[in-house]
């Protein structure tokens, strides 16, 4: 059983398979050991040159234009680089640390999956500019921020709040002003070894010192067959993502399969005593959409910054993730545990001091999976003017079966084939190891 349970995890065998490939050839975890996850954040601010004090954050970022004339003016003027010049390990030592466990601790005594969502943001970054760093500059003129998370898929129902976790990272794939981050987790069981827990794909961008326009990064040399095999599948998650975003419902109509779902659906709730097109019913076992809404409402304030004084992704994701996952658990009458988080694009940045608007809502289901789209939005506090700034998908399995949704407007329908499009794109069939479930 768990062999089952770890297998999606081992799918990218060799570089990031606990004890082979990378993190036996990486240099910097050779001179440095594991961060502790507490250096993070703080190496971040180092290689940015970012006080922790609030109030210099203006004179900060003025600072930083006088980084413009360190960024090449080309890709070719930046030496390669190879993935293990990237590859980093960092230490979650929940086991041995109880003031840093009560953090991620649940009322269920697992560990709370939105504190790792951060996690793996931060770590994203400090991967990235390890990838770009230049030991002749103390400041990096880069600003590397998040633009998609491409997968995160769990292979366990819950982890341990009392055995210490690792994660590791390192880019897999690098365009001109792009690269791709995989990132893996493991935890240790039984005192022994670390197993693998997640996997993790995140596209982050290169913009200039001043986050206002792209910068080149530097190029990446595959040295072996497994990191050219993983090179070629950047290339082709990379062609992936932008057939999705092509066939989007929000740019194309839905196909004739698709349309017929949506017709036979609604032949499902006409009334068959009024044969009228305006009269429905639920069928047994059924919830409308509309009445699996959640909504919450956030101040952002300068403790959720970034090393950008802009409001941090980690946390964006995390109280994202905690809204759908109450959502699935008011929908499916029992506690959910995350399997997939898929397509979270960051389309705006979040300003420090914005209201942050959530919106949350059961989608698709199917046996006892229960797809969530959450839909994120800010305002000023001087405008009322909404902005779209990210929509999360998230996909959860309940302990038990779960009623179907049916959408009563066509934008619902959309809603409808667009979960049902993130609920395929699942890498394989989920087969997890029981216990408890993972909880915000």
């Amino acid at each position: 059983m768990k062999r089952a349970a770890m297998w999606l995890c081992t799918l990218n065998r060799g570089l990031l398979t606990h004890g082979r490939g990378l993190s036996q050839r990486s240099q910097y975890t050779k001179n440095h050991g594991p961060l502790h996850i507490s250096e993070v954040r703080d190496k971040l601010r180092e290689i940015v040159g970012i006080s922790t004090n609030w109030r210099d954050h203006v004179k900060a970022m003025e600072q930083r234009k006088l980084l413009h004339n360190l960024l090449a003016k080309s890709q070719k003027a930046l030496p390669p680089r190879k993935m293990k010049d990237s590859f980093i390990e960092v230490l979650l030592p929940l086991g041995t640390d109880p003031e840093l466990r009560d953090k991620y601790l649940t009322v269920q005594n697992t560990v709370r999956f939105g504190r790792i969502l951060e996690d793996l943001d931060s770590l994203g970054v400090l991967v990235c500019y390890m990838h770009n760093r230049n030991h002749s500059a103390m400041m990096s003129p880069l600003s590397i921020v998040t633009a998609l998370v491409d997968k995160i898929d769990m292979c366990k129902q819950s982890l341990s709040p009392e055995q210490d976790i690792k994660f590791t990272g390192h880019v897999s794939w690098v365009g001109k002003t792009s690269m791709e981050v995989k990132m893996k987790m493991f935890q240790l069981q039984n005192n022994e070894d670390y197993w693998p827990v997640l996997d993790a794909t995140f596209v982050m961008v290169a913009r200039d010192s001043e986050n206002k326009g792209p910068a080149f990064v530097n190029p990446l040399i595959p040295e072996t067959a497994e990191e050219e095999e993983l090179f070629r599948q950047g290339e082709l998650n990379k062609g992936r993502r932008i057939a999705f975003s092509s066939a989007s419902l929000l740019k194309m109509a839905p196909s004739p399969e698709e349309r017929n779902t949506i017709h036979e659906m609604f032949l499902n709730t006409l009334d068959p005593k009024t044969i009228s097109f305006q009269s429905r019913i639920l069928p047994p076992k059924a919830v409308w959409m509309e009445n699996t809404k959640l909504k919450s409402l956030d101040i952002c304030h300068p403790q959720e910054r970034n090393i950008f004084n802009r409001i941090f992704g980690g946390f964006l994701m995390r109280k994202a993730y905690e809204l759908a996952w109450a959502t699935a658990c008011s929908f499916g009458g029992s506690r959910p545990f995350v399997v997939t988080v898929d397509d979270i694009m960051f389309q705006k940045p979040v300003e420090v001091g914005s209201l942050l608007f959530l919106s949350s809502q059961v989608c698709f289901t199917q046996d006892n999976y229960i797809q969530v789209r959450v839909h994120s939005e800010v305002a000023s506090l001087e405008s009322n003017e909404h902005m779209t700034t990210n929509v999360f998908h998230f996909t959860f399995m309940s302990e038990k079966e779960v009623p179907l949704v049916f959408p009563k407007t066509y934008g619902e329908s959309m809603l409808y084939l667009d979960g049902h499009r993130h609920f395929k794109s699942m890498s394989v069939p989920v087969t997890l190891k029981k216990d408890y479930p993972v909880e915000p």
